[in-house]
């Protein structure tokens, strides 16, 4: 996702011209623990996109990249991956190039949930049809609730990307998502292990000792610079 979501910056910033960060921080990653609840509840945060910011009434309403319509018709999703080192190195040889010279057909594959693998496609796709419907619903109650309407699509087209609310909400992200207090608290209990044995081991290998095993999942320390 970091590899990504840095690239999708740089197409950002080649098509406005924006020159500085376009995202506001850098990507995280946040264990989910492996209850249906707190699975689905990540997704149907995700799809929810859009339609909890009051911008459409629902989410296969938004005029950009999204997922939701692979997602329920289980057509996939394509496009092209672009080789801006191949590009940059054509312009300076001086060669001319058309667009999709270096362009190569991708194809994203969208992963079920592990809680629902067990599912037939069609199931899947009837799940994630239901979590949509739960959000139109959600979303057009609170529409008659609070008496206000939807931009549109058109309407989130016309805005101006440049413009900066007076005041936006920040929130710190969560160490994990779990949906009960016990699987938190034993995730965080897995966790404080994982950090300990690294610990050890980080100091052994800083001692000389090569050979030590590291937790699965992390890295070595950095060695000192060699004069």
């Amino acid at each position: 996702m970091q590899y990504a979501s840095s690239n999708l910056a740089r197409e950002v910033a080649r098509i406005t011209g924006w020159k500085q960060k376009i995202w506001g921080r850098r990507y995280q990653g946040i264990v989910c623990t492996t209850e249906e609840e707190a699975q689905t509840s990540r997704l149907a945060y995700v799809l929810r996109h859009g339609a909890k910011e009051r911008l459409v009434s629902s989410p296969r309403q938004w005029p950009g990249v999204h997922c939701i319509d692979a997602l329920i018709t289980g057509e996939p999703l394509r496009g092209y991956w672009f080789d801006r080192t191949k590009e940059g190195a054509a312009k300076r040889r001086g060669e001319a190039f058309s667009r999709y010279d270096f362009a190569t057909p991708e194809t994203i594959v969208l992963s079920p949930l592990p809680c629902w693998q067990h599912l037939s496609p069609e199931a899947y796709r009837h799940r994630i049809a239901d979590l949509v419907q739960q959000i139109e619903v959600d979303a057009e109650r609170e529409q008659r609730l609070g008496g206000w309407e939807p931009q549109g699509a058109e309407g989130v087209k016309a805005q101006n990307p440049l413009e900066a609310p007076a005041k936006s909400k920040k929130s710190p992200a969560p160490d994990f998502h779990a949906a009960t207090k016990m699987a938190l608290q034993a995730l965080r209990e897995e966790y404080r292990e994982f950090v300990a044995a690294y610990r050890q081991a980080s100091a052994k290998y800083l001692a000389g000792d090569r050979l030590v095993p590291f937790p699965a999942g992390s890295f070595p320390p950095p060695m000192p610079y060699v004069e």
